[in-house]
């Protein structure tokens, strides 16, 4: 007799349960949040193709014209760029420059004061305004025929 009435006040019991009016629900709305800033990436260029990071190249000349070619998302407040070229044998600076900050996404620079015969390293550094340490460097060797 128990398990008789068992059974039947449990569909009672299951269906009295609910699970109540659910309150109405609000849509939430959430601000926009800066996008973080794009890691700096760019390219050199000398004649319209990238150099090759591997191998030196030759100057045919004293100054030697480059484009730095910013190909990630330029940071909002632009960028810096510097340009240092200095001797293999000695470490002695060749050359320095540090063109006004940049928003463009091609910028030329010129490595000057090549010597003929002598091994130079450039150094390319590229350097967002808006976040300080979000920075790029690209090396490569030339040295003047």
């Amino acid at each position: 007799m128990k398990i008789k009435l068992l059974i039947v006040a449990i569909p009672f019991v299951l269906l009295s349960c609910s699970k109540g009016e659910t309150a109405a629900t609000t849509p939430t709305t959430s601000t926009p949040t800066a996008a973080a800033e794009a890691d700096i990436a760019f390219k050199i260029e000398i004649d319209a193709k990238e150099v090759d990071y591997n191998t030196v190249l030759a100057a045919l000349s004293a100054t030697q014209k480059i484009n730095i070619n910013i190909t990630s998302v330029l940071p909002k407040n632009g960028v810096t760029i510097e340009v240092s070229t200095i001797k293999n044998k000695d470490n002695s600076v060749v050359s320095s420059s540090t063109p006004p900050f940049s928003s463009a996404a091609t910028n030329e620079a010129s490595i000057t004061s090549l010597s003929p015969g002598v091994l130079c390293t450039v150094t390319v550094k590229v350097i967002s305004k808006s976040k300080e340490s979000n920075t790029s460097t690209k090396t490569f060797q030339i040295a003047q025929k």
